[in-house]
């Protein structure tokens, strides 16, 4: 099975993993070398920083020795900072009960900010309960109001939280609020391209660091949409067969077996 890593996700991951304010700014050279070692050749770089700039995630700076170079933009150190906590924490266990949910309105001359909302809330890992209506557990509450209060989107939202009583059994009800399906086929869709990679390394073989560097940036590239896709539901609501304890596994020993060694071959 062949995977699409676009240019622009790769450079987002990067930043994600290796690119931290504390680390510096990334010289234009380095990106040029390092997204080349997973295949990106330095048209498609430059013309992908372009873009992330326009969009304001990546801000022009100088290295020391005054080189061009990006940094991230105080929007984007945010917006990572966010991220951390869904990428690398662990998969959610029980947490708290019940339900968060958000009823919107945006007048029809700002249907843009309606586009917003529903894409927003649909990347944080909320189902639609009804028209206007969108549901996630109880959990995301703080990431949700934060979220929604960054983007200025408060004014057309209200947030409730409560339990479900019925009348369908919750079990039905949420295969109607979520594509449990489609999330399903993208946990199975990381397994099956980042299990065997994982299985090699640990058949032994001592890490190299570009290797270590190359796999593990497509596997967060893979791995980090998942946590949003997957609002983290309670076994309970889950098929027998649920694949997505599996593929946090993996990817989580990935993190601790390659990120580090990872990272020598940036500072290379």
């Amino acid at each position: 099975m062949a995977e699409q890593h676009t240019p622009r996700s790769l450079i987002v991951t990067l930043y994600g993993a290796y690119g931290r304010p504390e680390q510096g700014p990334v010289p234009v050279a380095s990106l040029i070398r390092l997204l080349g070692a997973v295949g990106v050749d330095a048209p498609s770089v430059r013309s992908s920083v372009s873009r992330l700039k326009r969009r304001g995630f990546l801000v022009p700076e100088r290295t020391p020795e005054g080189a061009a170079a990006y940094g991230l933009s105080d929007e984007a150190r945010e917006l990572l900072a966010d991220g951390d906590r869904r990428i690398y924490g662990p998969p959610p266990a029980g947490g708290e009960p019940g339900w968060v949910l958000a009823v919107f309105s945006v007048p029809e001359q700002e249907r843009n900010k309606r586009h917003l909302l529903r894409s927003r809330l649909a990347r944080l890992g909320f189902g639609t309960a009804a028209p206007g209506v969108w549901i996630a557990p109880a959990r995301l509450y703080d990431e949700a109001r934060h979220t929604l209060e960054r983007l200025q989107l408060r004014p057309y939202v209200e947030l409730f939280r409560g339990e479900h009583l019925g009348f369908a059994a919750t079990a039905e009800a949420v295969s109607r609020w979520w594509d449990l399906t489609a999330i399903a086929k993208q946990h199975e869709e990381f397994l099956d391209l980042h299990e065997p990679v994982l299985r090699g390394w640990q058949s032994g073989r001592e890490p190299e660091p570009e290797q270590a560097y190359h796999d593990y940036l497509l596997a967060l590239d893979s791995w980090r949409r998942l946590p949003y896709a997957d609002p983290g539901l309670p076994a309970a609501l889950l098929p027998s067969d649920w694949p997505g304890d599996r593929s946090a596994a993996v990817f989580a020993e990935l993190h601790a077996r390659l990120h580090a060694v990872g990272g020598g071959y940036v500072r290379g």
